[in-house]
């Protein structure tokens, strides 16, 4: 007589409704980006109102702040969901997309609104005279070619990564959230809308520039290849808490700097490049 055992389960079965909420965690700050986009567009909104009606100029200043705000949670959770994705190899298409669409609003839709609505909407309030008009007709120029450069940079982005291309250390050309990070910072920092049109000139300026780093082909720091499970110092621990402490405390200047910092370095490492020696060229062996 044969003594037959109880049948197991293969393993794949038992982890099956685990492995479906690991790749909704992802998914889930996706969706986190994409509600801080839509509140960053809504807050903005509501601070132009408040500020062409004339009323209520703190709290206009504390919209367009709040918009700023959300841009940089916004940051916050692109980065972890692409991290967490990572981290428990649940990547997949449609996260990519879902993604790059979250991205689109949130870092190309909502910061144009934004730069447009403090550095340039707020020119026609103080003063309605023709050259303001065409600087306002010119900022719609500008803030839309942000939103079509940051759209191009994700197709881009998108292409290389399915294609598997590039170095995975380094972004070819400025991510959207970075640039879209420069705006929210400098508004979080400066508070007041622009009242000048020679400050608005030059706020449409940087806008441009981050619109042509966006497309360009600098290179940036991906931090992909960033291990967080490996062992670190605790000197590590120590610097991240300091940071955090110094950006709920001083978020002002701390984050305009972190976001000037990255948003140059693309820039200052191509400048560097050209004088840096590079290695001698191997010598031609001629057959005798």
């Amino acid at each position: 007589m044969s003594l037959e055992l109880p049948e197991r389960k293969p393993k794949f079965q038992r982890q099956g409704p685990f492995r479906r909420g690991i790749y909704i965690l992802p998914s889930l700050f996706t969706v986190g980006t994409l509600v801080c986009g839509y509140y960053a567009v809504l807050s903005t909104l509501r601070g132009s109102q408040l500020l062409a009606a004339g009323i209520g100029a703190g709290l206009s200043l504390v919209s367009l702040d709040n918009a700023a705000k959300a841009i940089g949670w916004a940051v916050l959770f692109d980065g972890l969901d692409g991290r967490i994705a990572r981290l428990t190899n649940s990547t997949s298409d449609f996260g990519r997309e879902f993604d790059s669409l979250a991205d689109v609003i949130a870092f190309g839709i909502a910061p144009a609104f934004l730069a447009y609505a403090w550095g340039v909407r707020s020119l026609e309030v103080v003063s309605g005279t023709q050259l303001v008009q065409h600087i306002r007709q010119i900022g719609w120029i500008v803030t839309f070619t942000f939103v079509i450069c940051g759209a191009a940079r994700l197709a881009r982005f998108n292409i290389d990564t399915t294609k598997g291309l590039g170095d995975r250390r380094y972004f070819v050309g400025l991510p959207i959230p970075a640039a879209a990070g420069v705006v929210a910072a400098l508004v979080h920092w400066a508070k007041d809308p622009v009242n000048d049109w020679t400050f608005g000139v030059g706020w449409l300026g940087v806008v441009a520039i981050l619109s042509f780093l966006m497309v360009s082909r600098l290179r940036y720091p991906s931090f992909k290849t960033l291990d967080l499970r490996r062992r670190r110092p605790y000197v590590a621990i120590i610097l991240i808490g300091l940071v955090v402490w110094a950006i709920w405390a001083f978020s002002e200047p701390v984050l305009l700097t972190i976001a000037l910092t990255y948003g140059l370095s693309g820039p200052v490492a191509r400048l560097t490049s050209r004088f840096r020696p590079h290695p001698p060229a191997p010598e031609e062996v001629h057959a005798s």
